[in-house]
């Protein structure tokens, strides 16, 4: 709907000029003296970002002197005023070479004066497309096409065809008048529509296209000199009927490469030649047509007089003899003898002479019906003309008969005739040039095709009306003097249209070479194909001489060809791709509803789109099934290289909103329900730290989570930096720079993300519950272990760290903590022979199963083997669970060794209980008293002194502890006669029940022996937690354990102990998590988010 503006008025004053001026001068000087220039009446102008605004422009002020409550707007965003000044000047230069005329100022100053466009829709749309889409298929192959497909089927190909190309010229319109379309036209239009990928891609097809349409027009140009203008300059020549056609094709190699080289010449000289000679092209177009409507009216009145002769039904070429038997004894038979051998059909058969063009009214329309396909050599014959066949069907090719020179059917007559409705782009590759381009593109395209269509349509019904069928198929006008077969028609002289359409090949090859380059340049310009850069440079004056090279290199790969035939199914394909795109952006777009899609053309729909779309699919493998496979080969190359090397570019294509509208629809499908355990997979929120440069101090950790991930699921690299946001955005972004520089090193694939806090333990706490988006969350948290937190001048870092457990636990997420992450593996390691141990202690839903399997999938672990070692107590039958553990891995199908330990529930040494002393006085200490770090370490080096001086004292030499002795007994030799039952610790240990009972009762009694004594001897054991002397002891045994086991291995899984819910113990849990993995050099931490991510169910 139109909308209504009112301009306002407002008085200007000193006092508001003066202030106005003022607070310029005043932010200039002191802020931002690259934000406003001043002209040399100190006068304040801005520097605008907008399209064709260049700070030269004496009229690029502030208009407005009285809107001091915007002052700081304008530092940025420009007044109303001057803003629709410059969108109202604005100008775009033409895709071709424009003359620029140079005048003087008033300063004297040489300024570009860039001419205004004032081409309308009919010169610069409607007259450029009728000249591209008529041309040489009209005039050398439209009647053999009639001929050979038949009036049905020939006119059903041209509405295929044309349909095609009318909603491709809806869509087109649609996105030509949704802007402005600069240098490029369809390349530009499919690129900013559908992104640098496929707009390279097909704008690299449509190049070719271009290309060998060239090749096709100056082929044409050839086979009318040669065959129908001045026969006997062929270089090559053979009175072998056989090598006829291979000889012609060398003539037209050699005189088709001077052709193109005369051309590439005349456009390396100067496009200006081109377009002032389009216009002769363009009226020996109109002209041509004019004369072949002219002649079906006259073929009514006196149809013209070109005899053809038949024998038997076979057509005969016409040369120097009358259509009579007699005559023609000398070409069937040996000699004139009587007694001469004679062909047999020759004999059988009597000769007929027919009019080749009977006329609109003699009704042999009825006999053009029906198409007439054969294989090559078949002869021309007249299926309603009576004739005796022969028993031998051996054909000399000796005689003078009419054949077929290729084998013909329906697909390729389709594939041969779509190039003749190309060239609708013409006025969309011209917008620079219009007056109103939004309006003229549109209307020229449309009613140019509408023309064209209308044109091929009723040629189809007149060639097929006036003209004998073996005339139609007669491919070269052998049956009518060596005729051009459309010139026979043609009023006043058949020249004409020979002459016409020489010339009309001759200018659609000069603008195939002129368009082509540029299309080149302009793909080039927008640097997303980084081999082509070289392309994009030429002449002083802006001429592709580089492109123009390739482009006539190109060409001539279809000169050598030498085939019409050959060639134009080659260019059909490239520019069906090209028309296919067009109709999936207009689609894309319209889907979308983008807020940006505001074409002015209103007369399109999706549908329709998708029409020409799925009809432009079709019609490329109905010309040629293996040549659109090769198309799609070339342009899916192209893709991919583009997206693999090609710069990125953002332009708001309409693939990155589908991929937006995508992604929204997954997300809120998968808000739906959780995920199953058959599909969960770890995903990550990797914790990372920075250093003082804020650059990644442990890069291995992203190894570590490109070698679990493989590229695959959710991964989301995170860091706090501790301060406000509004003091930190620079550094934030700067950090966040550097950790995708990281990330691409490593080769980790996923999102990035910086935030700033208060402090870092709200960070964290913020990222762990609010990273990822709907039901695209984190579900596992990898972080590095505090491997300094004992010698931290503050007790945050491992506070931190407790709580980041904490939270972890409480949002059902799992947790993996990797110590000496330093140590591990690179992504350019291979690891050798190695096992990836896991300590499975307590099932906290498979995700210690899981882990080795994935870190498997690397090329850096692949080598690793899977080992498995699970704990059993007292109550345990051990080989009874080391057969069920088996068994649920091969459910598992995971393939792993498995080991089950035993350890003994009494064996709490000495050592434990001075550990756990020091542990918990040094906890209480440091609570009390806020020490320097040097004091700090002193005092926890006294107490522990002291600790160790009074076990001494209680035990003089050769004395035992009575820990010492409890720890002793419970561990005493198996080879003691005592007990001799007593197994091996090298097997493993099967308990039955009457060893339960009696191994329960005598520990009892050793153990309130051995503790009555132990307090009896340590005063200060007495007052420890027990629930820390129990957790110390599990720590200290299953370490021993593990180092025994697995202190060779690359790898070692353990499950991670929750921290304590008291919070005066987390110092303690970080003593227990430090003995737990004491002599390791790889460990991860792995504590489940409480959920089962792994089955055995299919």
């Amino acid at each position: 709907m139109p909308t209504n503006f009112t301009v306002v008025p407002v008085e200007d004053n000193e006092v508001g000029k003066s202030t106005l001026e003022g607070v310029f001068r005043e932010e200039d000087d002191k802020d931002s003296p690259g934000q406003l220039q001043y002209s040399v009446d100190d006068t304040p102008r801005e520097r605008c970002p907008f399209i064709n605004i260049t700070d030269h422009d004496p009229d690029d002020y502030y208009d407005g002197k009285n809107m001091a409550l915007f002052e700081e707007e304008m530092e940025s965003n420009p007044m109303v005023s001057s803003l629709i000044n410059k969108l109202a000047n604005y100008t775009n230069l033409t895709q071709g070479v424009t003359e620029h005329e140079e005048y003087d100022n008033e300063d004297g100053a040489t300024k570009v004066r860039v001419k205004s466009p004032q081409m309308g829709t009919f010169i610069g749309v409607y007259l450029p497309c009728m000249q591209n889409i008529l041309g040489v298929i009209l005039f050398l192959r439209l009647t053999w096409i009639v001929g050979t497909a038949g009036i049905l089927e020939s006119f059903a190909i041209v509405v295929m065809c044309c349909t095609c190309t009318m909603l491709t010229a809806i869509s087109m319109s649609a996105i030509a008048t949704n802007g402005v379309v600069p240098a490029g036209g369809s390349y530009y239009m499919i690129s900013r529509s559908l992104g640098p990928e496929f707009g390279g891609a097909v704008g690299l097809c449509f190049y070719l296209g271009t290309t060998f349409a060239g090749s096709m027009y100056i082929l044409g140009t050839i086979e009318i000199l040669l065959t129908y203008i001045v026969p006997n300059a062929a270089v090559f020549v053979t009175q072998n009927k056989e090598d006829k056609s291979e000889v012609l094709l060398n003539n037209m190699r050699v005189y088709g490469t001077c052709c193109l080289a005369l051309m590439a010449l005349v456009v390396f000289v100067g496009v200006k030649y081109v377009n002032k000679l389009s216009l002769v092209f363009l009226s020996c177009v109109v002209l041509s047509i004019m004369a072949i409507y002219a002649g079906v009216i006259k073929t009514i009145i006196e149809p013209p007089d070109f005899p053809i002769c038949l024998l038997g039904n076979r057509s005969l070429q016409s040369q120097n003899f009358k259509c009579i038997k007699a005559e023609l004894s000398e070409l069937f038979c040996n000699s004139t003898n009587v007694s001469s051998t004679c062909d047999e059909y020759f004999k059988l058969n009597n000769v007929t002479e027919l009019q080749g063009i009977p006329g609109l009214l003699s009704g042999v329309i009825k006999d053009n019906l029906w198409s007439d396909y054969g294989p090559s050599g078949m002869l021309v014959e007249k299926k309603s003309q009576p004739s005796i066949p022969v028993q031998d069907n051996k054909i000399d090719f000796n005689l003078p008969y009419v054949s077929n020179d290729i084998s013909t059917f329906f697909t390729m007559i389709v594939g041969i005739y779509f190039p003749s409705v190309t060239g609708i782009m013409a006025g969309s590759n011209r917008s620079g040039d219009l007056r109103d381009a939004q309006r003229s593109i549109p209307t020229g395209t449309i009613l140019a095709i509408a023309t064209t269509s209308f044109l091929y349509m009723t040629c189809v019904v007149l060639f097929g009306a006036c003209i004998e069928g073996v005339v139609l198929r007669d491919k070269f006008g052998d049956s009518v003097k060596k005729n051009l077969v459309i010139g026979t028609l043609a009023w006043p002289s058949q020249w004409v249209i020979v002459i016409g359409s020489f010339f009309s090949c001759c200018g659609a090859g000069l603008q195939s070479l002129t368009g082509a380059p540029r299309l080149l340049q302009a793909i080039a310009h927008d640097r997303i194909v980084p081999f082509l850069q070289v392309f994009g440079h030429g002449k002083s004056n802006g001429e592709p001489t580089w492109a123009l090279l390739l482009t006539v290199g190109i060409c001539e790969i279809g000169i050598l060809i030498a085939s019409l035939d050959a060639v134009a199914p080659i260019l059909s394909m490239f520019f069906l791709m090209c028309y296919l795109f067009v109709n999936l952006a207009c689609a894309v777009q319209t889907l979308l509803g983008t807020p940006n899609w505001r074409p002015r053309f209103r007369f399109y729909h999706w549908t329709l789109s998708f029409l020409g779309m799925s009809l432009c699919l079709s019609l490329m493998f109905i010309c040629s099934w293996y040549y659109a496979l090769v198309a799609m080969c070339i342009a899916g190359c192209i893709y991919k290289y583009i997206e693999y090397r090609g710069a990125e570019k953002e332009w708001g294509d309409g693939i990155r909103g589908l991929s937006l509208n995508a992604a929204r629809y997954a997300l809120i499908r998968l808000e739906e329900a959780p995920p199953h355990t058959k599909n969960w997979r770890p995903q990550l929120l990797v914790l990372l730290k920075l250093d003082s440069d804020l650059g990644v101090k442990h890069p291995r950790l992203l190894s570590l989570t490109t070698q679990l991930k493989a590229g695959k699921g959710l991964t989301i690299v995170s860091s706090v930096l501790e301060g406000t946001y509004m003091s930190l955005g620079a550094q934030a972004k700067t950090a966040e720079q550097n950790v995708k520089a990281a990330m691409h090193s490593e080769r980790t694939k996923g999102f990035c993300h910086v935030v700033a806090s208060s402090n870092l333990r709200d960070g964290f706490s913020h990222l762990i519950q609010s990273a990822g988006l709907g039901g695209m969350k984190h579900n596992t948290v990898l972080m590095a272990w505090p491997g300094g937190w004992k010698q931290a001048e503050e007790t945050y870092p491992w506070k931190n760290f407790i709580e980041t457990v904490r939270e972890t636990t409480s949002a059902h997420q799992a947790l993996l903590v990797a110590k000496n992450i330093d140590k591990f593996p690179g992504n350019q390691d291979r690891l050798g022979e190695g096992t990836i141990d896991v300590w499975w202690i307590v099932h906290d839903g498979g995700l210690l199963m899981l882990l080795p399997f994935l870190l498997r999938q690397h090329k850096v672990w692949r080598k690793c083997k899977m080992r498995i070692f699970s704990v059993a107590q007292m109550d345990d039958n051990s080989i009874q669970m080391k057969k069920d553990l088996q068994m649920f891995l091969y459910q598992l199908r995971l393939n792993a060794e498995v080991e089950v330990v035993e350890m003994h529930g009494s064996d709490i040494s000495a050592f434990t209980y001075e550990k756990t002393l020091v542990m918990e006085q040094r906890s209480q200490m440091l609570k009390q008293m806020q020490l320097s770090r040097n004091e700090r370490e002193r005092e926890i080096q006294s107490i522990t002194d002291e600790s160790r001086i009074s076990i001494k004292r209680k035990n003089p030499p050769g004395a035992e502890s009575g820990a010492q002795q409890i720890h002793d007994r419970n561990t005493k030799s198996p080879s003691n006669p005592d007990n001799k039952a007593t197994l091996s610790p090298e097997h493993h240990m099967t308990w039955t029940k009457d060893k339960l009972i009696a191994e329960r009762n005598r520990q009892r009694g050793e153990q309130n022996l051995g503790v009555k004594d132990l307090f009896n001897m340590k005063p200060e054991w007495g007052s420890l937690n027990q629930s820390n002397v129990r957790r110390m002891h599990t720590a200290v045994k299953l370490n021993e354990v593990v180092v025994k086991k697995s202190q060779g291995a690359q790898l070692v899984l353990l499950n991670m102990p929750g921290p304590p819910k008291n919070k005066g113990g987390d110092e303690n849990y970080m003593e227990f998590l430090e003995v737990l993995m004491d002599g390791l050099e790889r460990v991860l931490l792995v504590r489940g988010g409480g959920r089962e991510v792994i089955t055995i169910y299919s």
